[in-house]
């Protein structure tokens, strides 16, 4: 067989069953028996079949491409290309090319003409390719719910974003954290809008208080650096902080550099922070879960209480010398590569991107309905930015 093309009738008669049969099979149509379908697509890959691609466009009027919409700022977050090429190879799978739009979207009319389907990864309510998009007469699958009050998409791959979150503020908590402070994305994306409203409940429910200031969606290391400086000088007791952007980690570790906080360690009696270093998606304060007078009274007089995984006071411009916790909300190689390394969440961009594309391929090929929502698995890994490293956590 491998000195010709192996065609849909060799592998019918390898299989014992008719062509129509095996192409159904192939395809994830008609009725035939799950046994069936394993054993045609077992014979076909024994065989090295390859389906002629130009021949099924044909047959089914399709363009054998797919789109791929990814934020404005993707292209220079490392989240986002792992992604992409994660969905790329998924889609290749199915036969199918992958076709990268401009972040200002297509016409619905135009775009319909040129693939098959479309992928929209974490959509944004305020952005205006997005409702067009949705209504393209394609089916649509986004990485993350659409918050937008345009036309829901055909399905969506799903992170459980307020549990990471939960799970970043347990760990720092569990760490020595007293006065956890969260660096949250600006903007409407249902990730954004989960973590800024996780963070308030978490405090809310657990009695903690926790600062919370928005950064812009993509912020640089630079704006988090701005951000974390601002943010300690008035409030010199926070000894946790979270930062949501990918790649801005670093950012928050130059920042407590130059107060003079040494990251991770502990270096008092103020908590059980870890003891050899740290570990490991400029804004204003938006929604802090505790006023600046609550701050000043509960730094007043107890320098244990309050300080977190160092203990010991503070000055006015944040400087105490007293340990910072730093994590993110986004693993990579920034937070990877860090000095110490940071504690963040895995979201698995690359198979994140597989599931997305995986979800739109099974949608056109029919072998998932429309309006299917899958969960896509985070982990949680420590790393010395938090303390001593463990065992990754996750759902």
């Amino acid at each position: 067989m491998n000195s010709r093309t192996v065609t849909l009738l060799d592998v019918a008669r390898a299989a014992g069953v008719s062509k129509s049969t095996v192409s159904d099979a192939l395809q994830g149509s008609g009725r035939v028996a799950e046994a069936t379908r394993d054993r045609v697509r077992a014979v076909a890959e024994e065989l090295g079949y390859r389906p002629n691609s130009a021949a099924r466009r044909l047959r089914r009027a399709s363009t054998g491409a797919v789109g791929l919409h990814l934020p404005a700022t993707a292209t220079r977050l490392d989240y986002y290309m792992n992604l992409a090429f994660g969905a790329v190879e998924r889609a290749q799978e199915d036969g199918l090319d992958m076709m990268l739009l401009g972040p200002s979207g297509a016409a619905g009319g135009r775009i319909a003409s040129r693939v098959d389907g479309l992928l929209v990864i974490d959509p944004e309510s305020g952005d205006s390719a997005v409702p067009g998009l949705l209504d393209a007469g394609v089916p649509v699958v986004t990485g993350e719910r659409y918050l937008g009050p345009a036309g829901g998409p055909s399905g969506a791959v799903v992170c459980d974003n307020a549990a990471s979150l939960t799970a970043l503020l347990d760990h720092v908590t569990e760490r020595g954290a007293r006065r956890p402070a969260v660096l949250a994305p600006s903007g409407s994306s249902a990730w954004a809008t989960a973590l800024r409203a996780t963070a308030g409940s978490w405090g809310r429910a657990r009695g903690v208080p926790v600062t919370l200031r928005t950064v812009p969606f993509a912020a640089t290391p630079a704006e988090a650096e701005a951000a974390a400086r601002e943010l300690l000088a008035a409030d010199p007791a926070v000894d946790a902080v979270i930062c949501a952007p990918d790649g801005s980690a670093p950012g928050v570790l130059r920042a407590a550099a130059a107060l003079g906080r040494p990251v991770g360690g502990s270096g008092g009696d103020g908590g059980s922070g870890g003891s050899d270093g740290g570990s490991g998606r400029g804004g204003s304060g938006e929604g802090a879960v505790h006023t600046a007078d609550e701050s000043r009274g509960s730094r007043s007089g107890h320098g244990g209480e309050g300080a977190g995984p160092g203990g010991g006071g503070a000055t006015a411009d944040g400087s105490s010398g007293a340990p910072l916790l730093v994590a993110s909300c986004v693993d990579g190689t920034a937070t990877r590569g860090a000095e110490p390394p940071v504690t963040a969440v895995d979201l698995r961009p690359a198979a994140y991107g597989r599931a997305c594309a995986a979800l739109l391929c099974d949608i056109l090929a029919g072998r998932t309905a429309p309006d299917t929502v899958r969960g896509h698995a985070w982990s949680l890994e420590i790393r010395a930015s938090t303390g001593p490293s463990a065992a990754p956590a996750g759902p």
